[in-house]
């Protein structure tokens, strides 16, 4: 906190500190003159004779070339090392290869990434032929065009820099803030390694800077409403969020960063004292519609769009459609369940699998212990449970509900949807039943058993009755092998059976537990028939005919395949040896390992540069105490700032700040797996704050018009900062800073960005995977216990 306390110092012990409630006060000399009413800044502007070198801001369009090139050289130096699957290259990698093949594939993002992988791969003719099914596996040898597919989010990630510094541009900043914020970008190891590899977060990081910029550029023509640049910048700023959320489903921590942006943005607007006058309620609701439309209904149409391309491409069978409903997977070209779907009757010999977990329901002899280990005391009946694999004590024979003499049963009688049934275990010859006792690992969920013939005839009659439940059902239709999802729900009780993942004790083989869910709505208690086994191999059922590919509205596919993605998108939650915890971000306590060859030594280390992040991660937190000091000074009556600064420090880097809070803070709350390179966003909005503050720190006034430069240069005063058409005129940062020198805050940033250059050289052998480092420079870059390989 040591340069905290010296920039609070400096601020209270200078001049412009004035002491409220005084009688004596004295205003600042530049705030005393009385503002003339009807200047023409216009006219002004033109008067005064500026240098051409400033107007032109040509040091600015220098930097950003060069910034630019040292981008695209970062990100694309050696983009073909390794010639090998690397990482999650084998997730979407794969994904661009079943587009290609137009095979239906499932996964927890939204398509737009993927689909700009599948575009590059079908620019340079690329078939789809490899499936990137393991990590090492060989680009050169299934000659897979890997450095096309590498170079779109090289691609992308070499712009995000340069739309770093134009943010800074755009707001106001001086060259070296924008130099920092885009350098620590440039030079930042997590961000080159991302964007160098077959990964969505390319995609991702440059649409949330885009979003940014394109919303500056919008508010920067607030004073211009419902004008053809004023809706241009409106648009803009709708697509790139689109593209964003279109990407992940973090990007709503971008909509929620421009939405409270907006929302603030509109109230200014409501207020009836407004500097630029009063807005009538028409004319505020038609700000409100306009931002309404443009960041909100705009975004959710092309959101929508890239999901209609996704069904259009993928238009055949695939190993996605066991994610999907009977009624999904029929509008799917050779799909396999439509084809080999088969009636269900009474008295067939089946086994039923779990759609999620895939394990088959099983029984075997053995009982239930008399007492668990929590002390709780069991049935002792024989024990119900799930068998992954295929087993003939997964065999059960569907039976009606009434007492009837298997001999005498007749053929060709349907099990039809809302059908009572019992479920004969062929192997034990008993009856599956369920009861009001504890199951072995959820006391609030029933057992799940089996009682002999006499007993379900009997007294237990009723136990042994489920009722077929067919998911989406059209009236009675009957239940099939594969296509027929349902529940089976027990009569007198209402639970449906369900299984999970946990596998019971040894008394139970680690097989997994059945028992009956209370929670009949779960989408986890869905079953299916797989075999048939029973059924003669001439049976007539067996014939197929050839079924039309169906059609289900957009619409209903979409809510769907949303459904299925945000439920396996938050069952994420199973252990991961490189995963981590958002408090260990900021400060870089680990990172993942991508890649490793034995032979070469070479490994590629998933990790920021350690320099760079701690310098933001400090800044952040200045941040923080800087407004914390302001706060508490205006309290005691005391203006530490004046209101400029005050509104430039609150408003331009509080709104960076607010980007970095809300990429950040929502993932305490998640409980799925997560990675360093979740950060990412908010890593880049902390860049942001870091240059906006070095300048605030070095006391630079903001960026604005200046009315005593234009007094003392042209002896005339504007109005407010407005010309005769009442907007607002802002002057660039060049023109801004005449007369000031800004040497020390060129020197501050070059020894920022040196210690920065060095880091990101230090550890860019774990970046790019190349050179080999022996096991001394191995232990010599694990600065906080990095659990980086060959380091013996």
């Amino acid at each position: 906190m040591a340069p905290l306390e010296s920039v609070f110092t400096s601020i209270m012990s200078s001049p412009a500190v004035r002491q409220r409630g005084q009688k004596d006060k004295k205003a600042l000399s530049s705030a005393s003159t009385p503002l003339k009413q009807d200047g023409d800044l216009n006219g002004l502007l033109k008067d005064t004779k500026l240098p051409e070198v400033v107007s032109s801001e040509w040091d600015y369009k220098l930097a950003l070339g060069v910034i630019t090139l040292l981008a695209f050289i970062t990100r694309f130096w050696g983009i073909g090392h390794p010639n090998e699957v690397v990482f999650d290259e084998v997730h979407f990698g794969k994904f661009a290869s079943y587009y290609l093949q137009r095979t239906y594939f499932f996964d927890v993002h939204p398509p737009f990434g993927k689909l700009l992988f599948a575009l590059m791969g079908w620019f340079v003719g690329y078939d789809g032929h490899f499936l990137f099914d393991n990590i090492g596996d060989s680009y050169i040898t299934n000659k897979v065009p890997y450095v096309a597919f590498r170079a779109m989010p090289a691609l992308l990630g070499a712009l995000t820099v340069p739309t770093v510094f134009l943010i800074m541009w755009e707001s106001g900043y001086t060259l070296p803030a924008a130099v920092v914020a885009a350098g620590l970008i440039l030079f930042d190891n997590a961000h080159i390694g991302q964007t160098r590899l077959i990964l969505l977060d390319a995609t991702l990081v440059f649409a949330m800077s885009l979003s940014v910029l394109c919303y500056i550029r919008f508010f920067k023509m607030r004073h211009e409403p419902f004008s053809q640049i004023w809706w241009k910048w409106l648009l803009l700023t709708g697509v790139a969020m689109s593209c964003v959320i279109s990407t992940k489903y973090v990007g709503v921590f971008t909509f929620f960063t421009v939405g409270c942006a907006v929302a603030i943005d509109l109230w200014g607007l409501l207020d009836i004292d407004r500097k630029g006058g009063a807005l009538t309620l028409p004319d505020f609701a038609k700000h409100f519609v306009a931002r309404l439309t443009g960041l909100i209904v705009v975004p959710f149409l092309i959101y929508l769009f890239w999901f209609q391309v996704h069904f259009a491409i993928l238009n055949r069978s695939g190993p996605g459609d066991e994610f999907m409903s009977p009624a999904f997977q029929e509008t799917l070209s050779d799909n396999m369940m439509s084809a080999q779907s088969t009636g269900i009757e009474y008295y067939d010999s089946i086994s039923i699998r779990h759609k999620e977990t895939k394990t088959y329901l099983h029984s075997h002899a053995d009982r239930y212990p008399l007492r668990y280990d929590d002390g709780r005391v069991s049935s002792q009946g024989q024990q119900v449970t799930g068998y992954p694999f295929n087993d003939t004590n997964n065999y059960w024979q569907i039976v009606p509900n009434s007492i009837v003499d298997l001999s005498a049963a007749k053929p060709g009688m349907t099990v039809q949807c809302g059908d009572f049934v019992k479920l004969r275990h062929l192997v034990t010859d008993s009856y599956l039943l369920s009861h009001d006792v504890a199951s072995p690992y959820y006391p609030t969920n029933q057992e799940f058993t089996t009682v002999g013939l006499e007993e379900a005839n009997g007294d237990r009659y009723n136990d042994t009755l489920f009722e077929i439940k067919i998911e989406n059902a059209k009236g009675r239709q009957q239940l099939k092998s594969f296509s027929g999802h349902f529940k089976l729900i027990h009569a007198p009780t209402r639970v449906a059976m369900w299984t999970h993942t946990s596998p019971l004790p040894d008394w139970a083989y680690k097989q997994a537990e059945i028992n009956g869910n209370k929670n009949i709505q779960q989408s986890s208690n869905i079953w299916y028939v797989d075999e048939i086994p029973s059924i003669p191999a001439d049976s007539p059922r067996l014939v197929k005919e050839i079924k039309k590919i169906k059609h289900v509205p957009f619409l209903k596919k979409y809510i769907e395949l949303q459904r299925a993605i945000f439920y396996h998108n938050n069952a994420l939650t199973s252990s991961h040896p490189y995963a981590s915890q958002p408090i260990q971000w900021p400060f870089l306590l680990r990172g993942v390992s991508f890649w490793t060859q034995n032979d070469t030594r070479q490994q590629i280390y998933f990790l920021g540069n350690p320099i760079g992040w701690w310098i933001v991660s400090s800044l952040l937190a200045v941040f923080a105490g800087i407004i914390g000091a302001d706060q508490l000074s205006q309290r005691r009556g005391i203006d530490s700032l004046d209101e400029r600064t005050r509104s430039r420090l609150y408003n331009s880097t509080g709104f960076f700040f607010l980007c970095w809070a809300a990429h950040y803070i929502p993932f305490f709350i998640m409980g799925r797996q997560l990675f360093l390179h979740h950060y990412l966003p908010a890593h880049l909005a902390s860049a942001l704050v870091t240059g906006a503050l070095l300048e605030f720190v070095f006391n630079l006034d903001p960026v604005g018009l200046d009315e005593n430069y234009l007094q003392q240069t042209q002896n005339k005063t504007p109005s407010k900062n407005k010309d005769r058409g009442g907007k607002r005129v802002v002057v660039p940062a060049k023109e801004r800073m005449t007369g000031q020198s800004i040497l020390a805050l060129w020197a501050a940033s070059g020894v920022v960005m040196a210690i920065v250059i060095g880091g990101w050289w230090y550890f860019l052998p774990l970046t790019y995977g190349k050179p080999g480092l022996s096991a001394e420079q191995v232990i010599a870059r694990k600065w906080l216990g990095y659990d980086l390989h060959f380091a013996k």
